[in-house]
């Protein structure tokens, strides 16, 4: 089974936030952007790269909020291309599901670990 991080972070703290995650990762894990760390994705992917403890084709998946995403503008949806770097955009109802190993998709998690800082 595997471990899905929920991630809550700041541009500021984003870079500890991932190191932090990483200290207890395994292949196979997956990853929810909470609140405005969805607007950092492209941050985040590029700190994952700089990681040598972690290889980003270890990720099984990486999930956001719809909740999340509407809070931002249009034109930066549009920019950041969420659709084709997230697994899924996930409504509350999904998210309680996927905690909870109801999920549609069949993931499964032994531990739901969040980093907020």
């Amino acid at each position: 089974m595997a471990t899905l991080y929920q991630l809550h972070s700041s541009m500021d703290t984003l870079r500890r936030s991932t190191e932090q995650m990483t200290s207890t990762w395994r292949a196979g894990d997956s990853i929810i952007l909470l609140g405005t760390t969805v607007a950092f994705i492209d941050w985040f992917n590029a700190y994952l790269e700089d990681l040598e403890d972690i290889e980003t084709k270890e990720v099984a998946a990486i999930y956001a909020l719809a909740e999340d995403v509407a809070q931002l503008n249009d034109n930066t949806v549009a920019k950041l291309n969420l659709s084709a770097k997230l697994t899924a955009i996930l409504s509350d109802d999904e998210w309680v599901a996927l905690t909870q190993n109801t999920y549609a998709n069949g993931a499964t998690f032994d531990k739901v670990v969040t980093i907020a800082l």
